[in-house]
């Protein structure tokens, strides 16, 4: 349970939508929804009757609200304790994230941090793992998120979250069982990152696996965008692979199959400074909300 998922409870039985409570935290309206959706599950208690226009709370909601009001009344009294011993009154913020950011609502958290200290400067790259790696390492960027493997020469590592990669295809026989890599090897792919290629951590993963196993991947279309890919493996083109944040979004299309790797497949999320190399307080303050972020959607995974 955490405090996001417990504000945008309150917020939307307050603001009567899902909607509503979302424009008052400043996030997606899916956002506050999935929210919610993983509070419930982990209560494993349903919080609102759905399918009226207003929401309406169920006797477990009635039971969690006041507690709920409660503890976001402490904790903001706390935030506003620390804030007044002193705040970020400037600077800039340097952060890399994710390319697929969007799918571990990253997207909202520039205004999130920008909310809370309107006086910092963020400069946030969104680029592939390995060169996000390659801008810490340099200095050209304080931190960011990445996944791994990278090369780490020079960098501080902490590991966030596993969001497991499956195999997505059109046909419902190819996605019968795991999946093995000499299967996937022979089968006909359509990659993305293709500017990085066999560099790209995911695609490297299963490059070393076909190496052992004396395969070779040879995709039939590389292109940039798992959006892209996604599409052509619904059209039939070929198939694709994508995580599981990928699979389980509203945007994933319709007619697509999904099959595991016999050998489970990992997309690892990390965050990644310069080793012996402090963080500025301002991109210190960006990377414990970015961490808070990803370990809340790593917990919604796991449910």
């Amino acid at each position: 349970m955490t405090l996001n998922q417990l504000r945008a409870f309150v917020e939307a039985e307050r603001l009567g939508s899902f909607t509503a409570a979302a424009q008052a935290m400043d996030i997606a309206q899916a956002s506050a929804s999935e929210l919610v959706r993983r509070l419930e599950t982990e209560l494993e208690a349903e919080l609102f009757l759905r399918g009226s226009r207003t929401l309406t709370l169920t006797a477990a909601g009635r039971e969690l609200l006041p507690y709920a009001q409660e503890a976001l009344a402490a904790a903001d009294s706390g935030t506003r304790a620390v804030h007044s011993l002193g705040s970020l009154g400037g600077g800039t913020a340097t952060f890399g994230v994710l390319r697929n950011a969007d799918y571990y609502l990253l997207s909202n958290l520039v205004q999130m941090f920008h909310a809370r200290y309107p006086a910092v400067r963020v400069r946030l790259v969104g680029q592939n793992s390995a060169e996000t790696a390659l801008a810490v390492a340099t200095g050209q960027i304080e931190a960011g998120l990445v996944i791994l493997p990278i090369d780490d020469d020079g960098l501080a590592i902490t590991p966030l979250m596993r969001d497991e990669v499956f195999y997505v295809s059109a046909s419902a026989e190819r996605t019968r069982e795991p999946v093995s890599i000499e299967a996937f090897a022979g089968a006909p792919l359509v990659l993305y990152d293709a500017h990085y290629g066999w560099a790209d951590p995911t695609r490297r993963q299963l490059a070393e696996r076909a190496q052992l196993a004396g395969a070779r991947i040879d995709p039939l279309i590389e292109l940039e965008h798992v959006e892209a890919a996604l599409k052509l493996a619904a059209a039939g083109v070929g198939d694709t692979i994508a995580s599981r944040a990928v699979i389980a979004s509203p945007s994933f299309p319709a007619g697509l199959h999904t099959a595991p790797f016999s050998e489970p497949l990992y997309d690892t999320i990390a965050l990644v400074r310069r080793r012996g190399h402090p963080l500025s307080r301002a991109t210190r303050e960006l990377a414990r909300l970015a961490e808070d972020t990803i370990r809340e959607i790593g917990n919604g995974l796991l449910t």
